[in-house]
């Protein structure tokens, strides 16, 4: 089987994936180990958080991260499962359309067959989100350059109105409604995990309904009920491992004890989860 095939009999299971009710359920990695130990845990896919990915880059979260050092890493994460992935790519890591789909080109060549792709306005003055139009002539770019390459890339349209404080129910709808129309597959709504907006948000969407999730959000089976269709973890499990980091440095240099660490996976387990001979 061509490396085409594979991907594209991936990225129909990452479709298949995505049922309102019975959700698809994504503990977002950022490198190579943490989306073995996401594969391990048993789960179907595996989605990257850009913010984790930018920070184990050595780069800030908000369209700061370049490209190639992005699709570099994606690469790896690729190579180290069996399971499909999607990317975020944040805004695509491109100033245009045109650059939007050179980035969806490189994620394929990746072995990614999902993106993630945002419709906030990092840096562009007051307007907190790209306008309607120049959002859904990113996304017809995205859905236009994969369709090209002969795979159902799942575009997930992120929708940053409640993230942003650009809007609510009727303004998300409104591009929802859009964006699907210019191509995405799917929609993702960050920013609230209030049940009866869910439940607005996952009536009114005409696609599968992403909400971003955590400490404080319904559990799972709840936002399944409201007709959920994915539920990601975003930089949260990151932001998590980065904490002990910060934990187990401070217990070191101040009290010289090791508490912080004894919890960690064994050093066996974890370089085995990396051979190759799986």
């Amino acid at each position: 089987m061509s490396n085409r095939d594979v991907l594209r009999d991936r990225a129909r299971t990452f479709h298949a994936l995505h049922v309102p009710g019975r959700p698809l359920v994504l503990p977002n990695a950022w490198d190579a180990m943490s989306a073995r130990l996401v594969e391990a845990a048993g789960a179907p896919a595996v989605a990257t958080t850009s913010a984790g990915l930018a920070w184990a880059l050595g780069v800030a979260d908000g369209n700061e991260l370049d490209r190639e050092p992005a699709l570099a890493a994606l690469a790896r994460i690729t190579a180290a499962v069996t399971v499909p992935v999607s990317a975020d790519v944040e805004s695509g890591y491109a100033r245009d359309a045109a650059g939007v789909a050179d980035t969806v080109r490189a994620v394929l060549a990746a072995g990614a067959v999902g993106i993630n792709i945002e419709d906030a306005a990092h840096g562009r003055g007051a307007a907190p989100l790209r306008s309607v139009a120049e959002q859904c002539e990113r996304l017809a770019a995205a859905r236009e350059a994969a369709d090209a390459e002969g795979v159902p890339l799942f575009v997930n349209a992120r929708i940053d109105t409640f993230l942003r404080g650009a809007g609510g129910v009727d303004a998300t709808l409104e591009r929802a409604a859009a964006y699907r129309a210019a191509g995405a597959d799917g929609v993702f709504v960050p920013g609230t995990v209030d049940p009866g907006t869910v439940k607005a948000l996952a009536a009114g969407v005409t696609g599968p309904l992403n909400i971003l999730a955590g400490p404080g959000a319904p559990p799972v089976a709840e936002l399944a009920a409201l007709g959920v269709a994915r539920v990601s973890a975003g930089s949260g499990i990151a932001e998590a491992a980065y904490a002990v980091v910060g934990r187990a440095a401070r217990e070191l240099l101040d009290a010289g004890t090791y508490g912080a660490v004894a919890d960690g996976v064994p050093y066996g387990e974890l370089n085995a989860l990396l051979r190759t001979e799986r």
